[in-house]
């Protein structure tokens, strides 16, 4: 069987210019890297801003496991399944960070025969956004430290500086640093921390900006420090704003690429959604909605992370309406949440299908709340046994969601036929009554035990110190009418990866607040997540090459 590289280098990719002009895309309103990708500009954006929207199609799943659910691989299937059935979809689709890429998860360009191409760009450097992100986050850094060297006329306290120094990579070693070692001229000496990219603040600004303008006034509000007499500074108090931007002018704009069977794609932004708010950008996201009749997106890991926030953070500020949810999930990760190792899923066990597939549940449920219609999608495996789909079938009936089972990654679009039509029913026959699940103005405590309560199942939430101390300095400064993004674990809908199913009788713990005042939003860390990722034992950078005219080789 071909590897998923293998599949992508073997493709019949159309040039560029043709997926635009099939899209109604100007070939003047882009700017091409290479014959396969482009950036689309925004004089196409002002041009298409008067067109009427599709309508938008959610993909979410449940918790993540290590067997795995195939949520982007979905995604790209079911837009190539409604080309099949001669519907214009357009993919809104994450991009990828090298942490995973050459850490253990993998990249994030689909799978099997349900994918985006070039695989190799789009999983590694692509377009440059991650690049300009990350300089633009440490430009901003340097002007700090560099405003501390010179005089700190502001009088900022180097123990209070809000804002970490990010890399696009898994690097452990950079989750805690002293600066400044060396004497006078290299600066003041102070603890300084690292972040991976699509943890930074500038990366959820980029994905949820409107324009260059709104960009701007979003970096300039980005909380940076404290003073020695408690006074917040922002990103404009240090004249930074204009050099961020113009490392950012072309990043903020959406990059075009293609599926294996040519089917549209827009990739732009990637936020993480177990530390960040887990979507595409709003620009995208938007753009897709004007370019097709249907617009495809997702959000990262399990509906309780990425689905939340797409709902609660990114529609409540873009005024997106989405028409239907995909909840995605397999057969085999249900067994898993019903106590199944991982290297006995391949093996029928209905008893466990019938204990884990409470997880299925929960997130129906929980889509729900929203007022959107829910599709649950079966990624489809060889060795899912009659009996086993018989249960998920009746459970799904029971809680009065369609389900449609993918095979999109041995089939591509033919494969994912079935799961497009129950989609487009489905948006035809239900409306959605779309709705947050919290009102921003509540007070940011109030809301966290909302998201707690109604999407994670927990009693109740349990604040430190800490997080207690900084709820109340971010609501002092002004800024507890703004949503919440919470990171916790994948894996569970508890803070607690070890609680699989549907737990039960448990708190969250929140340990500390931070704000993000350019994004518009809050964080809350719970549990032991982490925003900078470690390598593994064996890092996928162990199997990656390149032979000798170019071929990139072991990239998934």
């Amino acid at each position: 069987m071909l590897t998923d590289i293998e599949i992508a280098q073997s493709a019949k990719m159309l040039k560029i210019k043709d997926i635009a002009a099939d899209l109604g895309i100007n070939e003047d309103e882009l700017v091409p890297y290479g014959h396969y990708k482009a950036k689309i500009s925004q004089e196409c954006i002002d041009r298409l801003a008067d067109k009427p929207d599709g309508k938008l199609i959610l993909v979410t799943a449940i918790n993540p496991t290590p067997a795995g659910e195939g949520k982007t691989t979905t995604s790209v299937g079911l837009a190539q399944g409604m080309y099949k059935l001669g519907k214009k979809a357009v993919l809104a689709l994450r991009e990828p960070s090298l942490g995973p890429v050459f850490g253990v998860k993998g990249g994030a360009a689909g799978g099997g025969y349900a994918q985006v191409v070039p695989m190799e760009d789009i999983n590694l450097h692509f377009t440059g956004d991650m690049h300009a992100i990350t300089a633009a986050n440490n430009l901003l850094c340097a002007l700090i430290d560099n405003h501390i060297q010179q005089g700190n006329v502001i009088g900022i306290d180097p123990r209070r500086i809000q804002i970490k120094r990010c890399l696009d990579m898994n690097d452990r070693a950079l989750r805690n640093v002293i600066i400044g070692l060396g004497g006078k001229v290299n600066g003041v000496p102070r603890e300084d921390h690292f972040q991976i990219t699509v943890a930074s603040e500038i990366m959820a600004i980029l994905c949820l900006a409107d324009d260059l303008d709104d960009l701007k006034l979003r970096l300039g509000r980005i909380l940076v420090a404290y003073t020695y007499d408690n006074k917040p500074v922002y990103a404009k108090d240090l004249s930074a704003v204009g050099s961020m931007t113009a490392l950012l002018k072309e990043a903020i704009n959406p990059n075009l690429v293609q599926t294996l069977e040519n089917t549209p794609a827009i990739i732009h932004g990637g936020p993480f959604a177990n530390i960040a708010h887990g979507c595409n950008s709003v620009r995208a996201t938007k753009l897709a909605l004007k370019l097709g009749e249907y617009a495809v997106t997702e959000a990262g890991f399990g509906s309780d992370l990425g689905a939340e926030k797409f709902f609660d953070i990114k529609c409540r500020y873009a005024g997106l309406k989405p028409s239907c949810t995909v909840l995605v999930a397999t057969i085999r990760a249900l067994k898993y949440n019903g106590g199944v190792a991982k290297a006995d899923l391949t093996t029928e066990n209905t008893e466990a299908l019938s204990k884990g597939i409470v997880n299925l549940g929960a997130h129906i449920d929980n889509m729900r709340k929203y007022g959107v219609p829910v599709v649950v999608a079966i990624n489809h495996f060889y060795t899912d046994t009659d009996a086993e789909i018989a249960i998920v079938r009746e459970y799904c009936e029971k809680h009065g969601a369609k389900v449609a089972f993918s095979d999109v990654f041995l089939n591509g679009g033919e494969g994912g036929i079935e799961l497009a039509k129950a989609v487009i029913e489905t948006i035809e026959e239900q409306e959605s009554n779309f709705a947050p699940i919290y009102d921003s103005e509540l007070p940011i405590k109030e809301k966290l035990q909302i998201i707690a309560k109604e999407i994670y199942g927990a009693s109740g939430v349990i604040f430190t110190g800490a997080a207690e101390k900084a709820i109340k300095e971010i609501e002092d400064i002004g800024f507890s009418n703004v949503p919440v993004c919470v990171a916790k674990t994948q894996y569970s809908l508890s803070d607690d990866p070890a609680k699989l199913g549907r737990p039960e009788n448990f708190e969250i713990t929140v340990r500390d607040v931070k704000l993000s005042a350019g994004a518009g939003f809050v964080v809350a860390l719970t549990g032991d997540i982490m925003t900078m990722p470690g390598l593994p034992k064996v890092p996928a950078a162990n199997n990656i090459d390149v032979l000798a005219n170019g071929e990139i080789t072991g990239l998934f």
